[in-house]
């Protein structure tokens, strides 16, 4: 029987935030009460976005917090060849097929514009009517090595999947009315984020996923592929409600300087965070300081509120030290 194992897995395309901050802290408090074994991935192959020694900065900060995992970090980048390998693995059973559509062009095809224009349903424009793999694909890793460069899709069927998740309770997507056939590589012929992800949950033997909830229709995509890819097992997902700030949106730069690392350089004391964050988590009605240690043995999902939590003016100033 493989070892229960969890993955950390920070993107270094920006410094983390309270809000990360919050999904790590929980992650690794349930692997260490579980006996789980801690993975580090760095997803670092989101292009121009990944900004440089943000991979060392994310490291840095969950040490500060006392976050600690059991294997050497696994960077995306310094190996494609187990996305080739599972893109070649598509391109042989016919479900993949190459797609020179941009994202307006997607945009404007839908009947109706979506809320969330990173979660556009592509309308099926390029998918052919038969042989889907009449293209060869190009070399994975090889940007630049297509002619006519495109992104490449797999065919989705139009049913539900169907899972449970340790938290939101059972689960119903429909990838294929929610986003249509999904990109897998992009049109640089690298994999892409639903690819990757995949991949890697299965290469390192990830059995339990704990994210945020904005990525819980992810999972009907990443348990497709799995199925297409037969990969196994298929991992236990947990999906947090996110931090939000005091406009009821996702805590981002809008919301200020939330950054762990500007927290660090101003000499804010990890506790401070971690009691902020145990807040968060209902394990105190009150701001006060935490260790590490104290929070892996007092969380509990019984008192984790199930909707999304606040970062307030008023918990900055308790992070700062100021009444």
């Amino acid at each position: 029987m493989s070892t229960p194992t969890t993955r950390l897995a920070p993107s270094p395309t920006g410094a983390l935030h309270l809000g990360n901050a919050r999904t790590f802290m929980i992650n690794w408090a349930l692997a260490r009460q579980q006996g789980q074994r801690v993975a580090m991935r760095i997803e670092d192959l989101d292009g121009p976005r990944v900004k440089t020694n943000a991979d060392k900065l994310a490291i840095e900060d969950l040490r500060w917090l006392g976050i600690d995992w059991d294997t050497q970090p696994l960077y995306q980048r310094h190996d494609l060849t187990p996305y080739a390998q599972a893109f070649a693995r598509l391109h042989a059973q016919r479900l993949i097929y190459p797609c020179s559509c941009t994202r307006s062009e997607v945009r404007a095809a839908q009947s109706a514009p979506h809320g969330d224009e990173h979660e556009l349903r592509y309308p099926g424009t390029c998918r052919p009517s038969s042989d889907t793999t009449a293209t060869h694909p190009p070399a994975m890793g090889v940007p630049g090595g297509q002619t006519d460069p495109a992104a490449w899709r797999v065919v989705v069927p139009d049913e539900s999947i169907v899972f449970t998740d340790e938290l939101q309770g059972p689960q119903t997507i429909n990838v294929q009315q929610q986003v249509g056939d999904f990109v897998v590589a992009t049109k640089d012929s690298l994999p892409a984020y639903q690819l990757a992800v995949v991949v890697d949950d299965a290469r390192q033997g990830v059995t339990h996923v704990v994210r945020g909830d904005d990525l819980i229709r992810s999972t009907g995509r990443q348990l497709w592929l799995y199925r297409m890819l037969e990969l196994g097992p298929i991992p236990q997902y947990l999906h947090l409600p996110l931090v939000l700030g005091e406009d009821g949106r996702r805590l981002a730069k809008r919301h200020g300087d939330t950054r762990l690392a500007t927290y660090r350089q101003q000499g804010v004391d990890p506790t401070r965070v971690i009691g902020l964050l145990a807040r968060w988590c209902g394990l105190l009605d009150h701001h006060a300081a935490m260790t590490a240690d104290e929070f892996r043995r007092s969380f509990t999902l019984d008192k984790l509120p199930r909707q999304a939590v606040t970062f307030t003016r008023q918990d900055h100033a308790w992070l700062i030290g100021k009444p």
